[in-house]
């Protein structure tokens, strides 16, 4: 490990310093124009760059995230096609997110980043992690596919996702955005900067909560220890500061940037759901067994960019970053059904309430069953680090304009897990803790409560990138071929559990090393003015830990766009050929294996068709407002290529042709928008068809169905003053009740109908 690291440290340090002799022997040298920066830490470029990309780019600005002022992801991602989303606790707290069929589970198969920088907790130890940013302080969110994706890994199956933080202005500015919601929810977002010729700065404070939409059953006891507050929401609060120093010496501009930030956050969730029948009565109550789950997070990142433009047509941008997360989520795990008996996971009990009945009637809060039940405390830590450059050089050779970037990454990171469980008897509805901190044997089947006695290990990668992509135009084509080289290394060091917290017992440690080649190429011909048409092929890979070389496969699209006046339009489809999907075992998924254990799905097909309109028919009639429609529609169809059975829950026993779980076949996004002098309203309406929740083919079973939905939302503001602004907006406009999935433990509900109102100060 030592030996790699310094190869990584020496090999970035000799090619910025090769690039620096470079440069700065260049005869040509001049002034860089500062918002070249921001360039860099983007995936989709400036305004208007988006259509020229030789493959499918969105970017949603400042505007149209103010506009509707989201806070959940899903909400904001479900306008762009090609994106697959399912929701878990209803706030968009624990996103789900794929890309073009890719697994959805916490984002495992997307590469994550803020301004640039892969932001998961250990995005290549373990990328299923429980953190997300969030999203309602975002000054642009950018979604990039298909074969420029492979300068964005690790994950280049389906493509990269980046959120971009607020950016320091120009000019001493700020904003201070107070909301109010339904369920006892409130959100706040300040944020204050400015600069001059040499120095920039920003603090920024984003503050949500809510008192929770679930009715947690009541607890009818009084006076017994651990009786909780009946909490199904959540407080988060992050704050931010960037500090800018820049400089033209010479001619030659440079900039440094510091960004500290800081998240914490506190949920009362659970991963225990209902079973169909009692969803059908009351699809928002929460079983009293869940009264003690709650998640707390602490994450904290520091970030600093150097840039340097030696001469016109040369840059470098290099950022060191570290990022520290910590997590307990202490939540109902398991359940004896005997007094003195096995336990079983809640995954099985609420899948089979009938074959464990007083594991069900525990969980119900019935205090006569004679059973325990365990509560998993999931203690994990982990840290991110790294030091990533990219060199973006602009020349020609002939009548050939190439944009040429050349992108090296070192990267560490690692999750410890030091877990444990506590018992706790069922009294009167509430839960009452037995024998803390004391040994086994007291009680039959009682646990420990001791740090480390359930899972107790670290596991720790390291990856080395390089990555080339070169833009290369020729009057009405561009071609843009590249590739990327990924090579990881994992340790993983399992300690023994049981008495052990100090860790002087290592049980095992195995270590494996995985490299990854990644060529991809896109084209784009400018048929006329208002068409072009684009094609793409490239290699997609996955990491997806120790015990596999990751999941590869090779995916094509093709497809055109179309800007004439007041219409826009896009139609791509896509095609990945997986030659060996990886199923990954974690508590979301289900249970029913070991956390980690890896599964092969062999060859999988998943190909669709993404179409996006957009059309202003205030511009088109010279109406004395805007008027603007859009449309997102995504068709996917997957198909598993060969039959096999399987441990892993969600494809159980798999027959040649089934579909993949947890992908609709089609989502449909409408929007319309008025905006006329002080007055905006906005609605739209998403469809999204039925969902599978295991493997298979042909109509679902009621079981395994996850039901067709319409959402709809609306919003509206009223300029009052220079500087102030009305807002207000409901959320599932018809209060559909719906059912959003059926994982990890019985089924949950979406979010109902959720109404705000608020007030909005810009200083500029």
């Amino acid at each position: 490990m030592k030996s790699r690291l310094t190869i990584g440290c020496k090999a970035i340090t000799l090619a910025v310093a090769l690039l620096l002799v470079t440069t700065w022997a260049a005869s040509d040298s001049g002034d860089s124009e500062p918002g070249l920066v921001l360039e860099r830490i983007t995936i989709t470029g400036t305004a208007g760059v988006v259509d020229t990309i030789p493959g499918s780019a969105h970017s949603i600005d400042q505007e149209e995230l103010d506009s509707k002022s989201y806070s959940d992801i899903h909400r904001i991602l479900r306008s762009i096609p090609g994106v697959n989303v399912h929701e878990e606790e209803g706030f968009g707290l624990f996103p789900h997110i794929g890309l073009r069929g890719t697994r959805l589970e916490r984002n495992s198969r997307v590469t994550v980043m803020e301004d640039g920088v892969l932001i998961a907790p250990a995005p290549y130890a373990a990328p299923a992690a429980y953190y997300f940013p969030q999203t309602g302080r975002m000054d642009r969110v950018e979604v990039r596919k298909g074969s420029a994706a492979i300068q964005y890994g690790p994950y280049t199956t389906g493509g990269a996702i980046n959120l971009m933080s607020t950016p320091i202005p120009d000019e001493v500015s700020g904003k201070a955005h107070l909301l109010f919601g339904s369920h006892g929810s409130r959100r706040s977002h300040a944020w204050l900067g400015g600069a001059d010729d040499q120095w920039g700065w920003l603090v920024e404070g984003y503050s949500s909560a809510s008192d929770g939409f679930k009715r947690l059953d009541p607890v009818t006891g009084e006076g017994l220890p651990n009786a909780p507050e009946a909490g199904t929401g959540f407080e988060a609060d992050n704050f931010l500061g960037k500090l800018r120093w820049n400089s033209t010496g010479g001619g030659i501009y440079q900039e440094f940037e510091l960004k500290l930030a800081m998240d914490d956050r506190t949920v009362d969730d659970t991963y225990l759901g209902l079973t169909p029948e009692d969803f059908a009565a009351d699809p928002f109550r929460r079983y009293r067994g869940s009264q003690l789950d709650q998640i707390n997070t602490d994450h904290r990142q520091i970030q600093l960019r150097y840039f340097i433009a030696p001469t016109p047509d040369i840059d470098l941008t290099t950022t060191v970053y570290n990022m520290d997360f910590s997590r307990n989520w202490y939540k109902l795990h398991e359940v004896q059904d005997t007094p003195g008996g096995s336990f079983r996971g809640i995954s099985g009990i609420l899948a089979a309430p009938d074959d464990n009945t007083n594991a069900f009637a525990w969980i119900q809060g019935e205090s006569d069953t004679g059973v325990l039940g365990n509560v998993r405390a999931n203690n994990r830590e982990y840290y991110a680090r790294g030091v990533q450059s990219q060199l973006a050089w602009n020349f020609d050779t002939g009548n050939i304009d190439h944009a040429l970037e050349i992108g090296l990454r070192y990267h560490e990171d690692e999750e410890d897990r030091l877990q444990w469980q506590d018992s706790f008897r069922m009294i009167d509805g509430n839960m009452v803790l037995i024998r803390p901190g004391q040994e086994s044997g007291a009680e039959d089947g009682a646990e420990t409560g001791v740090p480390g006695s359930t899972t107790n290990r670290v596991t720790k990668a390291e990856a080395r990138a390089l990555s080339v992509y070169n833009t290369m135009s020729y009057g009405d084509w561009t071609f843009a071929p590249g590739f990327r080289v990924e090579d990881i290394t994992y340790t993983r060091t399992d300690y023994t559990e049981g008495e052990n917290p100090g860790r002087d017992v290592t049980e095992r440690r195995r270590s494996s090393d995985t490299t990854a080649f990644l060529p991809g190429a896109g084209v784009t011909w400018r048929v006329r003015d208002d068409m072009t048409l684009l094609a793409g092929l490239h290699r997609g890979f996955a990491p997806t830990g120790l015990d596999s070389g990751g999941e590869r496969s090779w995916n094509f699209e093709t497809g055109l766009r179309y800007r004439q006046g007041s219409v826009s339009g896009s139609a791509i489809g896509f095609h990945t050929r997986y030659s060996n999907l990886v199923g990954v075992c974690t508590a979301v998924s289900g249970g029913g294996c070991e956390v980690g254990e890896e599964f092969d799905g062999g060859r999988v097909d998943v190909s669709g068709l993404e179409l996006e309109l957009g059309w202003d028919a205030g511009r088109a009639f010279d109406l004395p407002f805007a008027l603007p429609f859009s449309l997102a529609y995504t068709r996917t169809n997957s198909e598993f290529k060969s039959s096999f059975s399987s441990g892993f829950s969600e494809w159980g026993e798999v027959t040649r042709g089934d579909e993949l779980p947890q992908i609709p076949g089609d989502q449909l996004n409408l929007g319309v928008s008025l905006l006329w002098d002080r007055l905006a309203i906005h609605a739209s309406a998403n469809h999204v068809s039925e969902t599978r929740a295991v493997a298979g083919s042909g109509p679902i079973s009621d079981n395994e169905r996850v039901d067709s939905r319409v959402l709809f939302d609306l919003s509206a503001e009223y300029r009052v003053g220079e500087y102030a602004r009305l807002f207000a907006s409901v959320e599932n406009l018809t209060d559909e009740t719906y059912l959003s999935a059926r994982r990890p433990a019985g089924v949950r509900p979406g979010m109902p109908r959720t109404g705000w109102l608020g007030v909005k100060f810009d200083f500029r």
